[in-house]
């Protein structure tokens, strides 16, 4: 990402000048900009960040009032939009018993809308969605006052009496039921002036960190690292810091240590995490730091968890969130570090709506708050790696693990030399050192990164291939659910008993292996293990996924098999092998960081090995052992490979060193999708050190039964790319049925 300056610049958008009052309202809505609503005589004080109830139409809208000179970089700035005049204007109908959005936040929304050209009521709705439901109200109880020398005594009120001179104060209801009276008892007490009211607020939903609670011992190079944190996150201001360290060097117990300091000031704190499954585990940690759990935000919390937690955040009661990337947009108080663990997973772009990356918005939302960032990672992104060579982001090593355990050797099973039997999927090479590690009663583990029973299914008569009806993908055989399936848009239908072509029976047949295919042949080859699968179709959330690490951890299972979930930071301090059956899957087509992701990915499974005193073992199948991937995981060398896959992106301008912005067109027919794809090529921006590919179709060239085209502009890193896209959408109009969405950096080129 390129980080723009956000030096203030006053708005485009300026208000008539004139006498009557006014307020720029931001709707929750996909406008270009705030509208102008009059402000009545008894909302006189109305200030930016409120959050009011205005008329849009027949029908009544909540929004926020916004600032009339929003902080942008200049490449940034909106076109200017028409003022309205006083007649025209409706006035707001109230403002709201919210806490306001703070200023960082409201900058921060326009910021985001400006760098993805998103309308910036859509970014609001991420900040704002929460906030429109009031949180749960002070509650009225009744306390013993002093009786009037005219109260009429009975046995009745002297019950009430008594309970609330001891236990109160009580809510009426409460108070009445332990007396054993009704309400109205209670309520003529109160109205007698022998009763008085005591409002008492609830209590904070979420139990304050103690920094001191349980510190750890932490060793030399740990140690180094940790203080460089705390007095980074203790001083404040803003900073960007890379925390890298190889897999088991103890990153998140050094990162703690910032958080404490930071709470030491009184600030508030946000993890981001690349998955919610990590949640579980990681709050565990969490929780034997502090003495209690930290709050959560991610979209498995119910309404109620969700409103709470907003309105904690905005009160400054919770201290420390740890949640997705949309934790980002929440109305914190006192922001005071940031924090993104695994800093270069995928996970962390969001790919609709408004598409963005958490980690580079990261960095922003710390900027505006004048805080400290923290980005961790075993193998940082390339990206993040080309900011520590410029000398933008500072950079702590860790390369030892905790406790002097050893890295993992690591070694390639070439798939030519030792095949597995025909119809199966693991070399002999590797069922051979399963069992040895089972023999020791250690713990082992396969790891495929595709879901499913197989990827694809055709008929051996007449050679269909099942495929989506809504989009270019072929369906996935889910065996245990007896159903195939569109990982890309959902479609699901019963697995047929027959061909849908020729009407063959028994004739679909799997190609290739899913990771219920491996469970399968791993059941028959070992039929004495306890097998356990980690995929995100057999753990639908994160309390499954704590009891699936739970039994790991109990030693309940010999095997673990799964997808990528396995890669995540878990610590299984009695797994000892690692078995990856498919190193090569992800090193095909044309992705520009296909190399980059499968080092990490495969870098962060041969993590889960050997993390305590037995040494660790990781087999790699694979049918190029010689390829640079498998190269640099066998030798450990991660720096050289990142140099070299450097040294390859730069002279075509390729980021790091170059920016991407994709133009996405969807249509309802292939013609209107054309049309409107040659439209964009025709007016393409042209000019030195820019250049437009396409257009051509998407590789999904169908999805969810829209037609898609893809052009992406590719220009030098000193060139903003927003104002050209925006010029450029401007010159087109779409044809009907046809949108185009913009993808700033991105990262996915389906």
């Amino acid at each position: 990402m390129a980080h723009a300056s956000l030096d203030k610049r006053p708005s485009a958008r300026k208000p008539e000048s004139t006498g009557r009052p006014r307020a720029a309202v931001l709707l929750p809505l996909p406008f270009p900009g705030p509208f102008d609503y009059a402000v009545p005589p008894t909302l006189a004080d109305l200030q930016p960040g409120d959050i009011v109830s205005v008329p849009l139409g027949r029908r009544t809208e909540t929004g926020v009032v916004w600032d009339q000179a929003p902080t942008l970089p200049p490449e940034f700035m909106p076109p200017p939009m028409k003022p309205v005049s006083d007649g025209r204007l409706k006035p707001v109908i109230a403002r709201l018993d919210q806490p306001p959005l703070p200023a960082a936040l409201r900058r921060f929304v326009d910021w985001v809308a400006a760098y993805t050209l998103s309308p910036p009521g859509l970014v609001l709705a991420m900040a704002l969605r929460t906030a429109t439901t009031a949180p749960t109200a002070p509650a009225t109880c009744w306390a013993i006052a002093t009786p009037p020398t005219d109260l009429r005594d009975t046995p009745a009120r002297r019950r009430v009496l008594d309970i609330a001179s001891s236990d109160g104060p009580l809510p009426a209801a409460e108070l009445a039921r332990r007396a054993g009276v009704r309400t109205g008892v209670v309520r003529g007490l109160a109205d007698a002036g022998a009763l008085r009211a005591v409002v008492l607020r609830p209590p904070p939903p979420f139990a304050a960190p103690d920094p001191t609670y349980c510190p750890p011992t932490l060793g030399d190079g740990q140690g180094e690292a940790a203080r460089s944190l705390r007095t980074l996150a203790g001083a404040g201001g803003f900073s960007v810091t890379l925390l890298e360290g190889v897999t088991g060097s103890g990153k998140t117990e050094i990162y703690l240590e910032a958080i404490a300091a930071c709470l030491e000031r009184g600030r508030q704190v946000l993890v981001l995490l690349p998955e919610i499954a990590l949640s579980a585990q990681w709050t565990g940690r969490f929780a034997r730091r502090f003495g209690t759990e930290p709050a959560l935000w991610h979209s498995d919390l119910g309404p109620r968890l969700r409103r709470v937690t907003w309105h904690a955040v905005a009160e400054g009661s919770a201290r420390v969130v740890v949640g997705a990337r949309s934790a980002l947009f929440l109305p914190f108080a006192e922001l005071g570090l940031i924090i993104v663990d695994e800093e270069h997973e995928s996970a962390f772009k969001q790919e609709d709506g408004v598409t963005y990356h958490a980690r580079d918005m990261a960095v922003v939302r710390a900027r505006l708050d004048h805080a400290p960032i923290i980005l961790v990672s075993a193998t940082p992104s390339l990206e993040t790696l080309a900011n520590v060579g410029a000398g933008r982001y500072r950079h702590l090593a860790l390369t030892a693990r905790h406790g002097g355990a050893a890295m993992p050797d690591v070694r390639t099973i070439d798939m030519r030399a030792h095949p597995p039997e025909r119809g199966l999927f693991l070399s002999p090479v590797l069922t051979e050192a399963i069992q040895a590690t089972m023999a020791r009663g250690e713990q082992a583990m396969l790891f495929l990164n595709r879901r499913g029973y197989a990827p694809l299914t055709l008929c051996r008569t007449c050679g269909h291939r099942l495929q989506c009806p809504n989009c270019t993908a072929w369906l996935v055989e889910h065996r245990a659910r007896r159903v195939i399936t569109c990982h890309h848009c959902g479609y699901q239908e019963p697995t047929p008993p027959t061909c849908p072509s020729c009407h063959a029976e028994a004739s679909l047949t799997p190609i290739g292996p899913g990771v219920e295919r491996i469970t399968e042949e791993a059941r028959a080859t070992f039929p004495d293990a306890r097998l356990l699968v980690m995929a995100s179709d057999t753990l639908p959330g994160p309390a499954a996924t704590a009891d699936a690490v739970a039994r790991i951890a109990r030693r309940e299972v010999d095997l673990v098999i799964g997808t990528q979930i396995v890669a995540k930071g878990w610590h299984f301090p009695h797994l000892t092998l690692v078995g990856v059956v498919d190193a090569d899957l992800g090193l095909g087509g044309g992705d520009l960081r296909a190399a980059e992701r499968t080092v990490q990915l495969l870098h962060q499974v041969a993590g889960r090995a050997g993390r305590a005193e037995a040494p660790g073992t990781v087999l790699l199948q694979s049918y190029c052992a010689e390829h640079p991937v498998m190269q640099a995981l066998v030798s450990g060398d991660f720096a050289s490979f990142m140099h070299q896959e450097a040294e390859q992106r730069r002279p075509g301008f390729w980021p790091p060193f170059g920016r991407l912005a994709a133009l996405i067109v969807s249509a309802d027919t292939p013609e209107a999708a054309d049309a409107t794809a040659r439209a964009l090529g025709a007016t393409a921006p042209r000019g030195d050190g820019m250049q437009v590919l396409g257009p051509a179709p998407a590789p999904l060239a169908i999805l969810r039964g829209r037609h898609r085209r893809r052009l992406l502009l590719r220009a030098r890193r000193e060139i903003a790319l927003q104002p050209i896209v925006r010029q450029w959408l401007e010159r087109v109009t779409p044809e009907r049925g046809a949108r185009i969405d913009v993808d700033i950096d991105p990262v996915s080129f389906l």
